[in-house]
């Protein structure tokens, strides 16, 4: 494979072309070189445009591993464009010497818009309308065609109280929903501000007409939500997953929207991804299946990609950058 390049002081690897004029900017400083190809790069790909260089522009996609990191000596800085950095070896890093950072805020409003989407388009069938109609199916009006749960006035109940898991709040208020939430920290200043109600992770699960999951994939987070969690949940509730797939049990979550155990899901990502042509959640009518796109507005991705590039340069440039992930670095390497 044949890569972009611009010669210039530094060396900088981006694993995807990425949208705006960021990295423009970028080349003013840098001698970039890009994946000209619109996919995911194998493991020998990525060791190789990582190798010699003192930084790496990452996405999600992109496992980073110690092996991936000692391909280059010169390694100074791993943008990730995501505000998840689970795709990184944060300790091997750490040890390195090597800054990881990720794109935070940027992408909140844009999430937890399509947070709501996936509420109300499971919640209404709208999917499952849409494809009726475009089938030749629909006959007219009918009481009982394709009917689905209301919203306003319902209990919505948030796994997560970060950025996002706000401004999923804040958007209920217009649905006039008793919001509930759960995390590992009480915010009793937002709950003033909402007129959030803080409940333990289960009842949280047996009170919820609608779940929605905005935590970190971490070792504690992997598989929270699984069979004995799903069976816990009303018969009429919703799961809706716009953070990591990991964080649900598919296997658990399949049988329960098979077996009618919950009415539903709106899932943005899986545990594999992309998911298998043969994954059973695709036979499924009672949810909504996302190619990962919650960020996927023109607006949100230029600004995450400009983060991604401002990290970057912060970071050579000796600078501090604006969204450091693992601070202990600054022990192993300090800024110049």
């Amino acid at each position: 494979m044949e890569w972009k390049r611009e010669m210039a002081k530094f060396k900088v690897f981006v694993t995807r072309q990425l949208p705006g004029q960021g990295l423009e900017k970028l080349k003013t400083i840098a001698d970039v070189e890009i994946n000209p190809e619109d996919r995911v790069l194998t493991r020998e790909e990525l060791i190789r445009g990582v190798s010699g260089k003192d930084s790496v522009i990452s996405l999600l996609t992109d496992k980073i591993d110690a092996q991936v990191m000692n391909s280059s000596k010169r390694l100074k800085v791993i943008s990730n464009c995501a505000v998840g950095f689970d795709n990184i070896d944060l300790k091997a890093a750490t040890e390195r010497g090597i800054y990881v950072t990720n794109t935070p805020e940027v992408l909140t409003e844009t999430v937890a818009d399509l947070t709501w989407a996936l509420i109300l388009g499971v919640a209404r069938r709208l999917v499952e309308a849409d494809q009726f109609l475009r089938s030749g199916r629909w006959r007219g009006w009918a009481p009982m065609l394709l009917l689905g749960n209301d919203v306003y006035n319902k209990t919505l109940g948030i796994v997560g109280l970060g950025r996002i898991g706000v401004a999923v709040a804040q958007r209920a208020k217009g649905f006039n929903m008793r919001i509930l939430y759960y995390d590992t920290i009480r915010y009793e200043k937002v709950e003033r501000e909402l007129g959030l109600t803080y409940v333990s992770f289960e009842n949280l699960l047996k009170e919820a007409d609608y779940i929605t999951i905005h935590v970190p994939l971490l070792p504690s987070t992997h598989h929270m939500i699984g069979e004995r969690e799903l069976k816990l949940m009303k018969p009429t509730a919703y799961l809706i997953n716009t953070s990591r797939g990991p964080i649900v049990d598919e296997n658990a979550l399949f049988n329960a929207l098979k077996n009618r155990t919950i009415a539903g899901a709106g899932l943005d990502v899986f545990e594999k991804e992309p998911i298998d042509k043969d994954n059973p959640l695709i036979g499924l009518e009672n949810s909504i299946l996302l190619p990962h796109v919650a960020s996927g507005t023109i607006e949100t991705r230029t600004a995450m990609a400009n983060l991604a590039i401002e990290n970057l340069m912060s970071v050579l440039q000796g600078k501090m950058p604006p969204s450091l992930v693992n601070r202990d670095v600054i022990k192993v390497r300090p800024l110049d």
